[in-house]
C-alpha cells in the first residue's frame, strides 16, 4: 500500500463583493476579461493543469460569493482546500479591511467542519494553514485611485504569518500568472504535508470530488 499523493489541489479564493475575484480566475484560466459585472451566486469553481517540476497537477480554484448572505454557504466548500487566496481591491479601503474577517472565518469554518483532526500529523496548528493574498484592480485610473498602498498590505501579510502578497490586474493581465503559479506551489507543499494521513490506504479508495454549480461568471 503505497503513499496517495493527490494531484488535485482545491483552493477556496475569497474575499468582498467586487473585488475581481472570478475576474482573476476567467484571466488565469480562460485569458479572457469582461468590464460587464456579475455577481457570483453560492459558489463555482474552474480547474487548470500546469506543470510543478515533474508533477502535473490539476488546480480546482473555488471562486465564492462575497455578499454577506451567501456566507453561510461556505462550510462545504472549505472542506479539502489546499489553499487559500484572500483579495481585496486596492481602491476600496474597506475590502482591505475585511481581510482579517475573512482570514478568521476562513480558519473559523475549518475547524468547524474538522479540517484539523487527531490524523493530521502535521501541521497541528491551524493558523499554519496556507493564504496568499491579491491586491487587484491596480490599473485603475493609472494607479491614482488607490487608497492601500503595497507597504500597508505587506505589513498586514507580514504580522499574519508573513502570507504571500501580489499586487495584480485582471483587466491588464498582470501579475495574474505569477500569482497562480505560487497558489499553486503553496496548495501543492501544503498537500504534501498531509501526505502521512493517506500512508497505508489502499490505492482503490478513492475521494469524492465536489461538483461545479452556480453561475459561470
Amino acid at each position: 500500500m503505497a503513499t496517495r499523493r493527490r494531484t488535485l489541489l482545491k483552493v477556496i479564493v475569497l474575499g468582498d463583493s467586487g473585488v475581481g475575484k472570478t475576474s482573476l480566475m476567467n484571466q488565469y484560466v480562460h485569458k479572457k476579461f469582461s468590464m460587464q459585472y456579475k455577481a457570483t451566486i453560492g459558489a463555482d469553481f474552474v480547474t487548470k493543469e500546469l506543470q510543478i517540476g515533474e508533477k502535473l497537477v490539476t488546480l480546482q480554484i473555488w471562486d465564492t460569493a462575497g455578499q454577506e448572505r451567501f456566507q453561510s454557504l461556505g462550510a462545504a466548500f472549505y472542506r479539502g482546500a489546499d489553499c487559500c487566496a484572500l483579495v481585496y481591491d486596492v481602491n476600496v479601503l474597506r475590502s482591505f479591511d475585511n481581510l482579517e474577517t475573512w482570514h478568521e472565518e476562513f480558519l473559523k469554518q475549518a475547524w468547524n467542519i474538522g479540517m484539523w483532526t487527531i490524523a493530521e500529523a502535521s501541521p497541528s496548528d491551524p493558523k499554519t494553514f496556507p493564504f496568499i493574498v491579491l491586491g487587484n484592480k491596480i490599473d485603475v485610473d493609472g494607479g491614482s485611485s488607490r487608497v492601500v498602498s503595497d507597504k500597508k498590505a505587506a505589513d498586514w501579510c507580514a504580522s499574519n504569518g508573513n502570507i504571500p502578497y501580489f499586487e495584480t490586474s485582471a483587466k491588464d493581465d498582470f501579475n495574474v500568472d505569477e500569482a497562480f503559479l505560487t497558489i499553486a506551489k503553496t496548495a501543492l507543499a501544503n498537500e504534501h504535508e498531509q501526505d502521512i494521513y493517506f500512508q497505508g490506504i489502499p490505492d482503490a479508495v478513492t475521494e469524492n470530488e465536489p461538483k461545479g454549480g452556480g453561475c459561470a461568471c
